[in-house]
């Protein structure tokens, strides 16, 4: 039904929490950027005539990856690809927004710890790109 696939992938070694927070950063600012049409968001209304708005008929799958290093690799791969991207980092926490700007412009790429990747793409790419990672589970389970 969708030529496109939206996937977050999120690093398993961060607390559940943080990621969170990094998935609401990452989808906000992607969702920002792609618009309404590309997402297919639409409103649901209730038997009240209450609306929820601005939700997607696409499935918002959530996956996990074993550490920053293969989310990096993910990034490239989708910057390669010309894949739409979002990304959360480290550098990305802790004081204000302007401490964190600072701090991302002064780290070099080894050095940033990925906390979260949005990938928006054609179906057939994006799946071949995420097709050996699990869904995302709480660090309990």
């Amino acid at each position: 039904m969708f030529q496109n696939k939206l996937v977050a992938v999120v690093n398993k070694q961060i607390e559940t929490g943080v990621v969170m927070n990094a998935v609401a950063h990452m989808c906000l600012g992607f969702g920002a950027h792609m618009g309404s049409s590309d997402l297919h968001l639409m409103d649901y209304k209730n038997a009240d005539g209450f609306v929820y708005s601005n939700i997607s008929k696409m499935p918002f799958i959530i996956l996990r990856e074993k550490n920053s290093n293969k989310i990096a690799n993910l990034l490239m791969k989708a910057k390669e690809l010309g894949i739409q991207y979002s990304v959360f980092t480290n550098t990305m926490t802790e004081g204000t927004w302007e401490d964190q700007k600072a701090r991302t412009l002064a780290t070099k790429q080894e050095e940033i710890i990925f906390y979260g990747l949005v990938l928006f793409g054609p179906k057939e790419i994006v799946t071949e790109m995420t097709k050996k990672l699990s869904l995302w589970r709480d660090s309990n389970e």
